[in-house]
């Protein structure tokens, strides 16, 4: 099974359950690091070939901001949280102990790497901790590295790093609520399994 067309619609009802747990983790572990409330809307979960993934996300020109994760052992996938890069540096200025607006743009964008690459490495670990509570998998995972670029550039780096490992990738859309602010932030995770990984976790959720 290694093109997203043949997993059926039970295939994909596990996997928005896994998607499902994987937002509310990440929504309880956002808050108690912004010490405010964030709420996230329940996941569209979508399985695309993964040189369709820019097509899914939005226009190739929009620029963004990614987190890139790699996790290793009984389910091995590369995982992505990317959101939009105006957004990006509002969820980071939530976490900076002071106001960077004055500052020279590269120490600027080094600050807000680094709450970004902290942000991005809990939402993403909700959604391994998630698949760990229903397998039982350990799932240690990389040092998160922080991206930003237009959205077709990184997806062609995805794909160029990643197309070789899996053909399929998982994308988990959300949006990202938090109290005080007056909008919505966005944001997707994209989970890229290994080949056979994805049979595997099925597999395991008795699905396959």
């Amino acid at each position: 099974m290694d093109h997203a067309s043949e997993f059926t619609s039970i295939h994909m009802d596990a996997i928005r359950e896994v998607s499902n747990i994987g937002t509310g983790n990440a929504a309880t572990a956002l808050s108690k690091l912004l010490g405010r409330m964030v709420d996230m809307d329940v996941p569209v979960a979508e399985l695309v070939p993964i040189y369709e993934v820019a097509a899914h996300y939005g226009l190739p020109e929009t620029p963004v901001c990614a987190v890139l994760v790699r996790t290793e052992g009984e389910f091995s996938c590369s995982l992505i949280f990317m959101i939009d890069e105006e957004n990006a540096d509002v969820l980071a200025d939530l976490v900076i102990p002071m106001d960077v607006s004055g500052m020279d743009e590269e120490t600027k964008l080094q600050i807000r790497n680094s709450a970004l690459s902290e942000q991005g490495n809990i939402i993403i670990g909700a959604f391994l901790n998630a698949l760990s509570q229903i397998t039982g998998w350990v799932m240690p995972n990389t040092t998160p590295a922080v991206a930003r670029d237009m959205l077709g550039s990184i997806m062609d780096l995805v794909a160029s790093m990643f197309g070789v490992i899996g053909d399929s990738a998982m994308l988990v859309k959300t949006s990202l609520h938090v109290k005080d602010l007056d909008y919505e932030l966005g944001g997707t995770v994209i989970m890229i399994p290994d080949p056979g990984a994805l049979e595997a976790l099925l597999s395991k959720l008795g699905v396959l």
